[in-house]
């Protein structure tokens, strides 16, 4: 039987995606907070700029966390937790809260999970465009 093996999310990898994430962010003249998960939820690498809302550090953390657990971009989801949705009442089953706004991208590498990045601080567009840039620079 043989196995495939995939390289996990390195220290330079969730560099290079924080810096993707930040330039692509610069060029739109937005300011954002960038986080970068392992698979198991580690935190890699995260940049907050001075002049971003305090908030966004958290967002994007909590947009990487979502969406490695769900294993989905977080602009895909936000259907599902509204009143009727598939996933309305996920986040109390959890013990950390997910947050459902674009802007959470998971990250594979020869088709597996390998982690997560969250961009916070543009509008929810921005931030899924900039994190989903980020991700394709390792796929």
């Amino acid at each position: 039987m043989s196995t495939t093996s995939v390289a996990p999310l390195s220290i330079e990898d969730a560099e290079l995606l924080v810096a993707t994430a930040r330039r692509a962010a610069e060029a739109a003249g937005v300011t954002v907070s960038v986080t970068v998960l392992d698979a198991g939820g580690h935190l890699l690498a995260f940049r907050r700029d001075d002049r971003a809302v305090l908030i966004s550090g958290e967002t994007s953390t909590r947009k990487a966390y979502t969406a490695l657990q769900l294993n989905a971009p977080t602009a895909d989801l936000v259907d599902a937790v509204q009143p009727g949705g598939l996933f309305h009442t996920l986040p109390t089953a959890l013990d950390r809260p997910l947050l459902f706004i674009a802007g959470g991208v998971p990250v594979h590498r020869g088709g597996q999970l390998i982690g997560a990045i969250g961009v916070g601080g543009g509008a929810p567009e921005q931030d899924h465009g900039f994190a989903t840039e980020a991700a394709r620079t390792l796929a």
